[in-house]
């Protein structure tokens, strides 16, 4: 398998986006094995911090960031608010009833892409992100960070996907990208990978086909 790529599933469970975020400096996750964390590092050439976010190892579930900067749910503690900080990064702890933020907001450096129900948030995304925020869907469903996934080089989106929807997010990010799944069949790409320009990590579940279209769509191949 190439040097950019790995297949593994933290503490059995295939769902690696859940876990945490990456960007092309940092990779934030929860408590996943220490043999996972060397992957990481291996694969997506980073510094791996351990977070958790409202007691939860479910990093990437609850927050999502670039690099300038993370979303924290308000249900995150002022000790993990405390943490974050420490990073450098811009924090914004939005007040709304939304929590599991990650699964809301796609993200890279130059952009990101969130459902009309966020739209009170928007200037303060920007703000802490330091990206132009525009709405979409992604196959018709305000999840779009469960289902996409994108890196400074590429995009991967649900398999329904529109024409539409993937040109605005491409033109909003300024990566090209394609649909795929995950894991033998998933949609929710978002929430099964750990991506950045350097390479991904995905489950052990993950066919050979759907390795080579997730390749292609995250740019490796072009």
């Amino acid at each position: 398998m190439s040097d950019h790529i790995a297949q593994l599933n933290f503490n059995g469970d295939p769902n690696l986006g859940l876990f945490g975020f990456s960007t092309d400096e940092i990779c934030v996750v929860g408590n996943i094995m220490k043999k996972n964390e060397e992957r990481i590092k291996e694969i997506l050439g980073v510094d791996v911090l351990r977070m958790s976010v409202a007691g939860s190892e479910l990093v990437g579930l609850f927050s999502i960031g670039n690099k300038n900067g993370v979303v924290l749910p308000k249900i995150a503690t002022d000790k993990e608010i405390k943490k974050f900080k420490r990073t450098g990064l811009n924090v914004f702890v939005p007040d709304i009833k939304q929590t599991a933020l990650g699964n809301l907001i796609l993200l890279n450096d130059n952009g990101c892409i969130i459902p009309e129900e966020l739209k009170g948030i928007r200037k303060g995304l920007e703000d802490c992100f330091g990206v132009p925020v525009e709405f979409s869907t992604v196959a018709g469903l305000s999840i779009v960070g469960s289902s996409a996934v994108a890196t400074n080089r590429g995009l991967l989106v649900h398999r329904n996907c529109t024409e539409e929807e993937l040109k605005k997010i491409e033109d909003v990010l300024k990566v090209e990208g394609d649909i795929g799944t995950v894991s033998f069949g998933s949609p929710f790409v978002g929430a099964s990978l750990l991506a950045n320009s350097r390479g991904f990590l995905v489950s052990e579940q993950t066919t050979g086909p759907e390795l080579q279209r997730i390749d292609e769509a995250l740019g490796f191949l072009r």
